[in-house]
């Protein structure tokens, strides 16, 4: 049998003709299901471009949602070397003249008793921590306990939630020229409360195993009359407009609602201007913040629907998503979410429109800050219901957003679709391309039986011109 790409029979490229016929056979179902792949591909980009425009423009609405943006005030302390005030909600508008009269502190205290290095033995015996409002713990130690043992036990203790103990080496305390420890480093314990206050103050009471509790040496050097005090507790004391409050922290939160001030030094006989202020400008940014995003998703729509405006039928230059009912539905909605008029406002303000945010012909909006500050200082509570009440822009414009955003949502559906649709063309380029390949090796097989045949045909014929011409 003779096979060759090109047939010797026939002189013609069977190889080649076959691939070729098969292709043109093919050819108009690939090129069909390679436009439909493009079609569903491009739709689901842009579906994926819409819930991407969606997502972003809902971060900046829930922000104006949260009616707490409309409570959000700024302090300014005139001395922030004695105190500074941050404001949180619940603050209110006003001026106080604060003094700090005194500083809270915590309690620290040091053992008289010295030791030679913190692994010295301290002896055996129970020493007792008491705080002024109750709590309480005890240290149980033996004749094996060194001063570091001594220092974890209390530092880990149950019940332990108002001391720290630390060890300090420091210099001997002499007691006079001939003291044969003098020029030595010794060890001592700190006792260090965990919060400043008198409430947060400590006692300490000890007693040794021996009952002699009256010396300086083992447990009882820890007894509270050889503790010698650092620091004593103190409450912070302060004046607001003349008035005194005694908190036992140096940060203060309950003075004044929704403001915290943080003392930093005191200031006897002075006062601080502490003055709690509408934060307009954290408003007008977030604002004009949600202006934008309204503006960036609009472009976003806009781009995806828009028309090209080629005419030779090719779609150049058109929106992934031009002529969509989703994107219409979407766009529709946003806007009319935006423009819709509040019933659930509370005062003369129920719309954008109102309080200076306003939409042009082409889509765009705009707005205009002097407004928008005229209308919080005329009625705060009113502006902060056209965002954020019931029926408020924000609130509705977050319900709608999350609608075609949710789980199962008209957008997800319509994806989930577009690419089971894209599964299935995957699986008929396949089955066109197998067949494709099935009708090529058939033609071939039929071309190559006809070149073999031609093959013998011309080997007769020579046969029977030269029997011929030899007659």
């Amino acid at each position: 049998m003779i096979v060759s790409s090109t047939g010797i029979g026939s002189g013609i490229d069977i190889q080649n003709l076959a691939t070729q016929l098969a292709t043109a056979e093919a050819q108009p179902a690939l090129n069909a299901i390679s436009r439909k792949t493009s079609t569903a591909n491009a739709l689901l980009s842009g579906l994926g471009t819409l819930k991407s425009g969606l997502s972003d423009f809902n971060s900046v609405v829930a922000k104006l949602k949260d009616g707490n943006l409309f409570k959000t005030f700024k302090t300014t302390s005139s001395d922030e070397s004695v105190l500074k005030a941050t404001a949180a909600a619940g603050a209110v508008s006003g001026s106080y003249a604060v003094e700090v009269v005194q500083l809270a502190k915590a309690q620290k205290a040091i053992a008289a008793s010295e030791f030679s290095n913190s692994s010295a033995l301290i002896g055996s015996g129970t020493l007792t921590f008491d705080t002024p409002a109750g709590s309480t713990f005890s240290i149980t130690t033996d004749n094996t306990t060194t001063l570091e043992d001594l220092r974890d036990s209390i530092n880990r203790a149950t019940g332990n939630d108002f001391v720290t103990a630390s060890i300090v080496n420091v210099d001997h305390v002499s007691t006079g020229p001939t003291d044969p420890d003098n020029g030595k480093t010794v060890s001592k314990l700190v006792l260090t409360a965990k919060d400043t206050g008198i409430s947060n103050g400590f006692t300490v009471s000890g007693s040794d195993d021996d009952g002699n509790n009256s010396d300086l040496s083992g447990i009882s050097s820890f007894f509270s009359g050889n503790l010698q005090s650092l620091s004593d507790p103190l409450d912070a004391i302060i004046k607001v407009d003349q008035q005194t409050a005694t908190r036992s922290s140096n940060t203060i939160s309950d003075v004044l609602p929704g403001v915290t001030l943080d003392l930093q030094n005191s200031n006897v006989g002075g006062t601080v201007d502490v003055q709690i202020n509408l934060d307009q400008e954290a408003i007008q940014a977030t604002v004009q913040s949600f202006v934008d995003g309204y503006n960036k998703l609009a472009t976003t729509t806009r781009n995806l629907g828009k028309f090209g405006g080629a005419t030779d039928g090719s779609g150049a230059g058109n929106g992934a998503l031009i002529g969509d009912s989703t994107l219409r539905l979407v766009t529709g909605q946003i806007r009319q979410g935006a423009t819709s008029t509040v019933s659930s406002a509370s005062g003369d303000y129920n719309s954008l429109a109102m309080i200076g945010i306003s939409i042009d012909r082409n889509g765009v909006m705009s707005l205009d800050s002097t407004k928008l500050s005229e209308a919080l200082n005329a009625d705060l509570q009113s502006v902060s219901d056209v965002f954020s009440s019931e029926d408020g822009v924000a609130t509705r414009l977050d319900s709608k957003v999350k609608l075609f955003l949710q789980s199962g949502g008209s957008l997800e559906t319509r994806q989930n679709s577009l690419k089971k649709q894209i599964s299935a063309l995957s699986d008929q380029k396949i089955d066109v391309e197998e067949r494709q390949a099935n009708f090529q090796a058939i033609l071939l097989k039929q071309f190559t039986a006809m070149d073999v045949t031609v093959g013998t045909l011309n080997t007769t014929s020579s046969f029977l011109s030269n029997w011929i011409n030899n007659l």
